[in-house]
């Protein structure tokens, strides 16, 4: 019973019912100027043409939002677009729905009035009354038990009230949903921003990763060594890695801000320097050679190539500590070729565990490359080949 009963405690009910209503206001309005059957003809012929205009879809779409989804933009009143018609589809099924809600609002609104005179005839007959004028529902006689059918059509009308109600909203979702195009261009939406949100916590992987792992390398190694000279040597790393990471953190940051803001400071690998001065700052003996035009590289190829140096000499520092490393950059024959290798130590990473490997590998096939990472002839190694186009 409760059950039953809950749909009438709930507001959206009664917007929804007052939204069939607006629909036949207009009309009725005409009706009281000229009251013939051609004035309902001409409303359904305007609304016609009142559908194919594309802002109609937008008037109609924020009406039903805010009257037949409870106020509130949950899912399911996103389903209902507010956005122009922008095909002929579009402007299709708003005229539909233009006239299926002035057919639905004409029975509901003259239900909404015969069902309570329904009522009261029956009570009348059960007391030897009269029918009451313009009434469409007839009764034979007049019988005492009419009196116990009274509710019966009260009990309609709550279930015309909240029936019809659940029957237009499914309408709007059909109707001034989005068509296929718009559910596409939705999904792709929804695809870039989920990329977008991986790209920026491999940002902060990277940039954050690498500071932290510099800093507690040169905090140990100052430590360690007890020489005045290399701690002020450490904490200048320290402190440049420390600005660095800062600059990527508030980068990122401004991302979030303002998602729509391309952005196009992001570092690349002709900021490698930057990266390999770390590594040396931090103890280790990094060879570094480069070969070709590393200035000429796509925006995308040379960002990512940056992010996968990063990360390669991090997991150095991380794994290996201050030891050797040869990084070898080489641009030719259309591909962009990075090398990161150094000794073997005990502390290595298992094939395929860790997030900055993954990254590694992730970030190369994104670009149509190819990353492999693990032993090689005693060293450790991390290739990285990735097309310029």
């Amino acid at each position: 019973m409760v059950r039953i009963l809950r749909p009438f405690t709930r507001a959206v009910t009664y917007t929804r019912w007052l939204h069939l209503f607006i629909a036949v206001v207009w009309p009725a309005m005409w009706l009281f100027i000229e009251n013939a059957w051609w004035t309902w003809v001409g409303a359904g012929v305007a609304l016609a043409f009142s559908g194919l205009v594309p802002a109609m879809r937008t008037v109609e779409g924020l009406q039903a939002r805010l009257l037949l989804t409870g106020h509130r933009l949950d899912g399911r009143s996103m389903e209902i677009v507010v956005a122009p018609s922008a095909t002929w589809g579009d402007r299709g099924r708003t005229v539909v729905w233009l006239e299926a809600r002035l057919l639905l609002g004409i029975l509901v609104s003259m239900l909404t009035f015969q069902l309570p005179i329904a009522t009261v005839n029956l009570v009348n007959l059960a007391q030897g009354g009269q029918l009451a004028q313009g009434s469409w529902f007839r009764f034979p006689g007049q019988h005492w038990w009419y009196a116990l059918l009274s509710p019966v059509p009260l009990i309609l009308l709550g279930a015309l009230v909240v029936g019809s109600g659940e029957l237009i909203t499914r309408l709007a979702l059909r109707l001034l949903g989005p068509s296929p195009a718009e559910r596409l261009a939705a999904l792709e939406e929804r695809t870039d921003q989920l990329l977008e949100r991986t790209r920026i916590a491999r940002e902060l992987h990277d940039s954050i990763g690498h500071a932290l792992t510099v800093a507690v390398v040169q905090a140990g190694a100052a430590r360690a060594a007890g020489d005045p000279a290399f701690t002020d040597r450490a904490l200048d790393a320290i402190e440049e890695t420390g600005r660095a990471a800062l600059e990527d953190l508030e980068r990122v940051l401004g991302v979030l801000r303002e998602s729509e803001r391309p952005v196009s400071s992001r570092p690349t690998l002709t900021d490698a320097d930057r990266l390999l001065e770390s590594a040396r700052a931090s103890g280790a003996k990094v060879d570094a050679e480069l070969t070709g035009a590393v200035d000429t590289l796509p925006g995308p190829v040379s960002r990512e190539g940056y992010r996968i140096l990063q990360e390669s000499l991090t997991n150095v520092l991380r794994h290996a500590g201050a030891v050797p490393v040869r990084v070898r950059i080489a641009v030719a024959d259309g591909t962009l070729g990075l090398e990161v290798r150094n000794p073997l130590t005990a502390d290595i990473p298992g094939p395929g565990r860790g997030s900055g490997l993954r990254g590694i590998r992730e970030r190369a096939a994104l670009l149509g490359g190819s990353a492999r990472t693990g032993p090689d002839r005693g060293d450790w190694q991390v290739h990285v080949e990735l097309p310029l186009r």
